[in-house]
């Protein structure tokens, strides 16, 4: 878990140093090019649609009910499972917060 924080860190820190640079590029020259955060935000965009694009297709293409199913099944026990540990977790905070032992 730290490591994956540390490489969200690392990624908006190297996108805001890279909208730094395009505000002094386009500082330079407003009128010839976009600055270098739309450009980044842009190829973005276009690589998750054609990401959920294929990921669309492909469950269109190997839909099976009984999958279905299974997949709406786990997620009904899961969320379920959130809620009940979502619960004693608040239980717990309050009790620690009150003083209550």
């Amino acid at each position: 878990m730290g490591t994956r924080y540390l490489l969200v860190l690392f990624l908006v820190l190297l996108v805001l140093r890279c909208e730094a640079q395009g505000a002094d590029m386009a500082q330079q020259d407003e009128a010839t090019s976009a600055p270098l955060l739309t450009q980044m935000q842009e190829s973005l965009y276009s690589y998750w649609d054609s990401a959920k694009a294929a990921a669309q297709d492909l469950y269109k293409k190997t839909y099976l009910t009984t999958v279905d199913e299974k997949i709406r099944d786990m997620y009904s026990t899961s969320t379920a499972a959130v809620r009940i540990y979502t619960g004693i977790f608040t239980d717990q905070l309050l009790s620690m917060l009150k003083g209550d032992s």
